[in-house]
């Protein structure tokens, strides 16, 4: 009997809560308790060799192409002519050198990057370190000394954000005004321009003259093979809009053998080989007045923007986005070269208003 009796009370301390030590903390005491980290998992590389060994082959062959792509990098450089155009879809046409260059240079920078990051995924040691921190909570005491300061800043101040509510509002109200300032200042950047980036002092009958000199220029005064700069006749250098106009009215003159024009409409808009374009770049508005003579190539010396003028002014290399637009010029009764009208598009850098 004694033996079942204790058996019986066996059984029912099992059952029984267990017992807890009063300061022990718990996870339900404690929400963030720390779990601690999990057992580490080998990879597939760390207990096969054969898995270990196509890791590797597989960042040589990254690296590996990273080096052809650069190599083709430099031989896409010296041989593809600077003026190759190429169709290619679905780009369309698109310049032959420029597209060499980005795709081996992205190549070889992303074959890097790719077979660095395999390496470290695959082959790496990966085994993960504890590193204890001290804590970072405040204690209680400071706790409770910086909440009574803040309830005695308040009321010292009389805003009391439970008292006083016209003026705490009063206070939210200012503050939530304030940034309006900033907007209202946004209006000294300046009036909308409206459309007077689509208009010039270019007009027709308008004669062109010499930008150093402000004498007419005739047909005889620009050889082959030269670039003159020139503007629209009356322009004064002390005139109050003298360099906002010039910014859109510069031109440049050059003239090349009429067969050595590669673009129908930009040779009908010329005079006896004679053509007339906007020297504004089309990038950020630099002077693109570095010719090359023997390509008809005019340079932007900004950021290198390249463009021919024996085709359109289209854009060879850089960050133009669009050519120089072309003034179409003729000659007057008394043989000095006149624009025939406005440019056909807004000179100068691109903007979103633009067609």
């Amino acid at each position: 009997m004694s033996s079942e009796t204790g058996s019986s009370k066996d059984v029912s301390e099992e059952h029984l809560p267990h017992k807890q030590d009063p300061g022990a903390v718990t996870v339900a005491d404690d929400p963030f308790a720390d779990p601690g980290l999990p057992a580490h998992e080998p990879r597939k590389q760390d207990i096969d060799e054969r898995a270990a060994k196509r890791s590797e082959r597989v960042v040589t062959l990254l690296f590996a192409l990273s080096s052809v792509a650069t190599v083709g990098f430099i031989v896409s450089y010296l041989l593809i002519p600077i003026d190759k155009i190429v169709y290619i879809w679905p780009f369309g046409h698109v310049s032959g050198l420029n597209f060499a260059l980005g795709w081996t240079l992205g190549l070889a920078l992303f074959c890097i990057g790719a077979g660095a990051v395999h390496w470290a995924r695959t082959l790496m040691s990966d085994e993960e370190v504890p590193d204890e921190r001290h804590p970072i909570a405040a204690s209680p005491e400071v706790k409770a000394a910086v909440l009574e300061d803040w309830r005695a800043g308040t009321q010292e101040s009389g805003i009391g954000f439970g008292r006083r509510k016209m003026m705490r509002n009063s206070l939210l109200g200012a503050m939530a005004l304030v940034p309006l300032s900033g907007v209202v200042l946004l209006r000294d950047l300046g009036p909308a321009p409206g459309d007077k980036l689509f208009h010039t002092k270019w007009e027709a009958g308008k004669r062109i003259v010499n930008e150093n000199t402000g004498l007419p220029l005739r047909p005889e005064d620009i050889t082959v093979g030269s670039l003159t700069q020139a503007m629209p006749e009356g322009m004064d250098l002390h005139d109050h809009d003298f360099h906002s106009e010039i910014a859109k009215a510069a031109v440049m003159l050059v003239r090349l053998e009429p067969a050595d024009i590669k673009d129908e409409q930009s040779a009908d808009w010329g005079h006896e080989g004679i053509l007339c374009f906007s020297k504004i770049c089309t990038h950020i508005g630099c002077p693109a007045t570095l010719y090359e003579r023997q390509t008809h190539h005019a340079l932007c010396p900004c950021h290198q923007s390249t463009f021919d003028l024996s085709d359109g002014a289209r854009v060879l290399f850089g960050p133009a986005g669009h050519p120089l637009p072309q003034l179409r010029i003729t000659t007057n009764e008394d043989g000095e070269l006149v624009a025939m009208g406005d440019f056909a598009e807004p000179p100068g850098p691109s903007f979103w208003e633009r067609g």
